[in-house]
């Protein structure tokens, strides 16, 4: 009992909701991958029915692949940046994330999980840090002591001529 009061209380840290964002992601893209390999099945034996003519099930299957094409490559591509920590992730995800949002209810929650996380001030941290460092500098204060230009002294403007 103890142990499930610990785990509940737990709160992610950005780098386990990066993980969990990108298995989401993968996740997502293998059960599309099965459902078309299903579909696929279906349409095979469509054909070996004799149910349909061959050519407009050649057709279904082309149109198919290229909408499952369409939906998996992207998530594919995101689970495995977000994994590997890559700088390219970001926007993979999104891309992945828009393209998953219409198969309900599985890329729907991939999608709304990916939004609340990326668009989150830990998940823009994840991804911008190089936009928070400082540029590098010289190694030693001293150098600008040795080759700073000479101050000027102030000479003030000669003082007009009496015309009166």
């Amino acid at each position: 009992m103890q142990w499930r009061l610990q785990l509940r209380d737990r709160t992610l840290t950005p780098e386990e909701h990066n993980k969990y964002v990108g298995i989401s992601h993968l996740v997502y893209a293998g059960l599309m991958a099965l459902f078309a390999l299903g579909m696929g099945g279906f349409f095979v034996a469509m054909l070996a029915s004799g149910g349909a003519p061959a050519g407009m099930i050649f057709f279904i299957t082309i149109f198919m692949l290229f909408i499952f094409g369409l939906t998996v490559v992207p998530s594919l591509l995101a689970g495995y940046g977000l994994l590997k920590g890559r700088s390219w992730a970001r926007t993979a995800a999104i891309i992945g994330a828009v393209a998953a949002a219409s198969n309900v209810p599985f890329g729907t929650a991939v999608c709304v999980y990916t939004f609340w996380f990326l668009f989150s001030d830990p998940g823009k941290a994840i991804f911008e840090k190089r936009n928070y460092m400082l540029p590098a500098g010289r190694q030693s204060w001293a150098y600008e002591a040795q080759h700073k230009p000479a101050e000027k002294t102030y000479i003030p403007p000669p003082t007009p001529p009496d015309w009166r």
